[in-house]
């Protein structure tokens, strides 16, 4: 680990303004926490009645996916209109509520903006298939066809198939990165820009204390249309993609990741700075420079806040040297950079699933996740240890789903309704048939059951994020490893003369502790139950230990 990496990049959280750092910030898919109404589908009325469940959580802000008027062909990431609730999840009425009622708990309130693209359905685009000489109709990324009617590049989207789609109103292509029914914006216009950074404005007016800004990477194309490179075979992963398309043959040079994407960021941090203490988490979709890409995209304190990747949201199973090496490499690539980790969100299998994890590994990743150095996203029903629901094929919603089933099952499996109580209808989610089947076996995980056993999931998160609240240096201060091997990580987080050594089991098997030289006391508030004493030699299988230098 290199001297940077130990003197971290600040003496930790000393402003208002930088709440952010260091910050857990729950996900909130609102679908699927709460029905207030009847219809089976979760709405903005539905997370003000369960807000106190994440509250009580110890978590610092929640962050809302897309809840704006939609065509849904995407659930809420194909946007009609930006400055407005989509009628299945209420009314801006219903925003400001829930506004008023996360500030009052002490919850900032971040909401998920889609700036890369719309829906089809959008008047912008509406107006730019119409001609090639309407006000809006270099709002959109066109081109003509090569002379044979082939696409204008080898572009790929991310759901299958090219990344072009023939519009009979232009004899034109149009750019989609994602379904067809979501057509990307050209950020190269000046006019685009300042309309999206407008929408932010009243978004901020309204009272959110910042954004999640889907796929941030993706915000500009190279405007000579270049072909992408071919991906060396060698260098191709699954961490986009679940191994049925091959949008991972390609070196994403031209169709995202563009220099120019850097300057639209610091109009957009600019802006963010005129309103105090608000901020930015952004996507960065990239399977081979992600970690790169997010240090780059939060450095030097005018652009992004933080970044996550698909680091830790991927297959690989994270093991002691793997985890180091995603630390170290983030690391070298921005010393003062600034990351957000996750291991569950929307857009891929919940991570007790996805590693295979008992319910013993479940809490010793919880722990390692919430002692990293960075900001951390929970994603809702993490903390109730949810596994991934089985979706039947004639229940999917999901288009990326459908189209690659049996192959892929899709997102929905991690979608389904939150379960509250275990004995009632729909586990208390909905009164009606939810939009998503609930999992029988999630409804074991219910939250009512898990709030009366101290020995929950449940508990065991509430009290390892109350451990990090409570030590400076867990939240924001600088980090060392220590020791690294598959099955075992320890390191020592800093933050002035705090100093925290965290070891963690990552196996069935007990693992050797390598304490550093010094003074050292157990943190009895993490809730591990060994070993208790100083020196600590030997690690149970799948254990924390934490202890703080005196």
């Amino acid at each position: 680990m290199n001297e940077q990496m130990r003197a971290g990049v600040q003496d930790g959280v000393t402003r208002a303004s930088d709440w952010w750092r260091g910050a857990v910030i729950y996900q909130i898919y609102p679908r699927s926490f709460q029905d207030s109404n009847g219809d089976g589908i979760g709405d903005l009325a539905g997370i003000i009645q369960r807000l106190q469940h994440v509250a009580d959580l110890g978590v610092d802000a929640i962050w809302i996916s897309p809840f704006f008027p939609s065509p849904m062909k995407d659930f809420g990431y194909d946007v009609r209109e930006y400055r407005d609730v989509d009628p299945i999840f209420g009314t801006l009425g219903d925003f400001d509520a829930l506004i008023e009622r996360a500030h009052h708990l002490g919850l900032k309130v971040l909401i998920d903006l889609v700036l890369s693209h719309t829906s089809e359905e959008h008047p912008w685009f509406l107006e730019s298939r119409t001609s090639r000489e309407n006000a809006k109709s270099d709002w959109y990324v066109w081109a003509d066809a090569k002379p044979d009617g082939t696409p204008p590049n080898n572009w790929l989207s991310l759901f299958g198939g090219p990344a072009w789609e023939w519009s009979t109103e232009r004899q034109q292509y149009y750019m989609h990165n994602f379904l067809v029914e979501q057509p990307d914006l050209n950020l190269h216009n000046p006019e685009v820009q300042d309309e999206l950074l407008d929408i932010a404005r009243f978004w901020l007016e309204r009272g959110v204390d910042g954004f999640r800004l889907d796929t941030a990477n993706l915000y500009f194309h190279d405007n000579q249309l270049r072909d992408n490179p071919v991906l060396p075979e060698a260098q191709r992963n699954e961490i986009l993609t679940p191994g049925v398309n091959p949008y991972n043959w390609q070196e994403h040079v031209y169709d995202k990741n563009r220099p120019e994407n850097l300057v639209f960021l610091k109009r957009l941090r600019a802006l963010l700075e005129s309103y105090g203490d608000r901020t930015t988490v952004g996507e960065i979709a990239d399977a081979q420079k992600g970690l790169e890409i997010q240090a780059a995209y939060t450095s030097d304190g005018d652009k992004l806040h933080m970044c996550y990747d698909f680091a830790f949201l991927s297959k690989l199973h994270p093991s002691g040297d793997r985890v180091a090496e995603v630390l170290t490499r983030f690391e070298d690539a921005g010393p003062e950079s600034w990351a957000c980790w996750a291991f569950s969100n929307h857009d891929v299998m919940r991570h007790v699933s996805r590693w295979g994890l008992s319910d013993a590994a479940a809490r010793t990743y919880a722990a390692l996740l919430l002692s990293l150095r960075g900001s951390v996203c929970l994603y809702q029903g993490e903390e109730l240890g949810l596994g991934e629901a089985y979706v039947p094929f004639e229940d999917l919603q999901d288009p990326y789903g459908i189209r690659f089933w049996p192959k892929y099952h899709g997102r929905d499996g991690c979608r389904t309704p939150i379960p509250w109580v275990h004995d009632a209808a729909n586990g208390g989610f909905s009164t009606e048939r939810p939009w998503l089947p609930l999992a029988v076996d999630h409804l074991e995980h219910a939250v009512a059951d898990q709030i009366e056993n101290p020995e929950s999931m449940l508990h065991f998160y509430q009290r390892m994020i109350g451990y990090r609240q409570s030590r400076r240096a867990m939240r924001s201060g600088a980090l060392e490893i220590v020791d690294q091997r598959p099955e075992f990580l320890s390191f020592i987080r800093r933050h002035g003369e705090e100093e925290i050594f965290c070891a963690f089991s990552l196996s069935d098997a007990p693992q050797e502790i390598r304490l550093p030289e010094g003074n050292w006391r157990v943190e009895t508030a993490v809730p591990f139950r060994a070993p208790r004493q100083i020196p600590a030699t030997r690690l149970d299988g799948w254990q924390g230990f934490f202890a703080r230098r005196f």
